[in-house]
């Protein structure tokens, strides 16, 4: 299984410390599993390339939302650990608008996922969502980073 964090940015974001801290954690995760930063220019570019992604199985969408649902760092490795079981071939984890995703947008999601009643710049989003992939691998592999945080 791939995992792709997607991100909509209307420009191109500046290098800064959050970008390179969570292309620090999606490389420490690709180690368990091949994950790669992907940003686009609207929702609708981010669907055309998810479209584009079809294989023998159909891309898993997780949208950020704050009206999503909130799991547990282990909740969220158990959930990455049963689409990749049940043979996913690529799961996309997306970051929206700053206006937030459209309703269309919303029904193509497999999971809503919120980071909990904060709002959250998308740098900084980016950083722990990357932090919260690479803890759920590390979770799925058995690893200590979880446990002794």
């Amino acid at each position: 299984m791939k995992i792709a964090l997607a991100a909509i940015l209307p420009r191109k974001p500046k290098p800064d410390a959050a970008a390179a801290l969570a292309d620090d954690y999606l490389a420490r995760a690709s180690h368990y599993l091949p994950c790669a930063t992907h940003l686009h220019e609207s929702e609708a570019t981010l669907f055309a390339w998810i479209d584009r992604l079809a294989a023998r199985t159909a891309p898993h969408i997780v949208l950020l939302d704050r009206l999503g649902r909130q799991l547990s760092s282990d909740d969220l490795a158990a959930h990455i650990g049963r689409l990749r079981d049940s043979g996913a071939q690529t799961l996309v984890f997306a970051i929206g608008p700053s206006d937030g995703w459209s309703a269309a947008a919303r029904s193509r999601a497999s999971l809503l996922l919120s980071f909990g009643p904060i709002t959250l710049p998308h740098s900084l989003a980016r950083v722990v969502l990357a932090e919260q992939l690479y803890r759920a691998l590390t979770i799925l592999a058995g690893h200590p980073y979880h446990s002794a945080h």
